[in-house]
């Protein structure tokens, strides 16, 4: 479906600053199916909103109690507003923490996976933004997993005070801290992070400038003409 949107963006020019007014549309293949559960009317788990361009696609968790998607529709709404064309993937089994996270073997804990034509649509694109949650042990350890089938520069948004050392430790290539020697465990990397995005609550300016921010500038890092053929093990 259209996503017609006003831009004013400005732009330098001979004789001083100069700023366009107008609309600019964009193309969406949206949900085949209706809204589930809490998810901000954004779509149930295992859609996918896929934009006319690939460059960038936001993955969403399941949604239910505890994974609302609002800061996705937020998110994304303000990337489509800057110009970035975005495609929105809702996972269908994106809730409960990593498979191979030390609370994963706790008594009535879930585990959340990545299917193969979910990992083919991510990669499809040039960069991913992860949304992830609040607690830190679930969030690095999620990233990991999820990075083991994400193959294109991620960017993670999530609620809880998180660094790339955090990451790194447990093997997880970053852009501006790598794992120990023989211990790089995914095929993705995490380009940058972004936290203080609580879920359920209105997405700050603030926030969302600067995830558009790293955004642009992931975009400009991916070498033009890339292919990203990445086997999903």
């Amino acid at each position: 479906m259209p996503n017609e949107k006003l831009y004013g963006d400005p732009e330098m020019a001979e004789g001083g600053l100069q700023v366009k007014f107008g609309r600019k549309t964009q193309i969406v293949d949206c949900r085949r199916t209706m809204a589930l559960k809490t998810g901000g009317g954004l779509a149930q788990s295992g859609t996918l909103a896929q934009a006319e361009r690939a460059d960038v696609i936001v993955v969403a968790m399941s949604p239910s109690k505890r994974h609302v998607t609002k800061p996705v529709c937020e998110i994304t709404y303000g990337l489509r507003a800057a110009g970035i064309n975005v495609s929105v993937i809702v996972l269908n089994r994106g809730s409960g923490t990593a498979p191979d996270s030390p609370s994963a073997t706790a008594p009535g804990a879930s585990v959340c996976f990545m299917e193969e034509e979910e990992a083919l649509s991510v990669n499809r694109h040039k960069v991913a933004v992860l949304h992830l949650g609040s607690i830190k042990e679930h969030v690095v350890y999620k990233a990991r997993f999820f990075l083991k089938f994400i193959a294109i520069p991620t960017i993670v948004v999530c609620q809880t005070p998180v660094d790339f050392e955090d990451f790194a430790k447990i093997g997880v290539k970053t852009r501006l801290v790598r794992p120990p020697p023989g211990l790089e465990e995914t095929v993705g990397e995490i380009y940058d992070i972004v936290t203080g995005v609580v879920r359920g609550v209105t997405v700050p300016q603030g926030k969302v400038n600067e995830i558009i921010s790293k955004v642009k500038a992931a975009l400009r890092s991916v070498k033009p003409k890339r292919l990203v053929a990445q086997a999903v093990a």
